[in-house]
């Protein structure tokens, strides 16, 4: 192989795995080079100049992180928006040139399939069907449920208040902790002024 050299890759089209989505939705290719600023860039300002309703994100093999990172982003930016997260995978098509074809050696060109992971996120403003595999619903903002005042809010806020109760006990033992640190010290300081009472006695 070390005379093959890659001519190209392509990627075998394929349907975006939502069902009715509009046909103008926007995909966003995530691939490996983009640079993360410039495609959160251009979402944000499909999602609140152009008012887009959803919005796709969509990567394959070493995008697949950087893809993720985006929606995450999307969503602590934007807030209250609906996901569903469809994973699968995709062929690559890998066609590699010989630099050096031997007479009567192997082909000029070779095609390589390769099967990678991809993942497609939908992020919806509009509510999705909450039974499709790979739903998430909107993780709950404070002050959200005042304006909503469903009973759906009253569930999800009560719970994010459960969870955040156990965090402050450790951050208490912890303060408590830092004084036990010091109590080796203070023996010997203690020591001292105990003892000079007893040279008064």
């Amino acid at each position: 192989m070390e005379n093959f050299r890659k001519v190209r890759t392509s990627e075998e089209e394929s349907p975006l795995p939502f069902p009715n989505l509009p046909p103008d939705v926007v995909e966003m290719k995530v691939k490996e080079g983009s640079k993360i600023r410039n495609l959160m860039n251009f979402a944000m300002a499909q999602m609140e100049l152009k008012g887009s309703r959803q919005i796709v994100f969509s990567g394959c093999g070493r995008a697949v992180t950087k893809t993720i990172t985006c929606v995450e982003i999307m969503k602590r930016k934007l807030g209250g928006l609906h996901q569903v997260t469809k994973v699968r995978y995709k062929t690559l098509l890998e066609v590699w040139e010989n630099q050096d074809p031997l007479p009567g050696g192997p082909a000029q060109n070779l095609t390589v399939h390769k099967n990678v992971p991809s993942i497609c996120i939908l992020l919806s403003r509009d509510p999705l069907d909450p039974n499709q595999t790979g739903y998430q619903p909107p993780e709950p903002r404070h002050g959200l449920g005042t304006q909503l005042g469903e009973a759906g809010e009253d569930t999800s806020s009560s719970s994010t208040k459960g969870l955040k109760r156990p965090l402050p006990p450790p951050r208490e033992e912890l303060l408590t902790k830092k004084p036990q640190v010091q109590v080796p010290d203070s023996p010997r300081g203690s020591g001292t002024t105990d003892r000079q009472p007893d040279h008064h006695h």
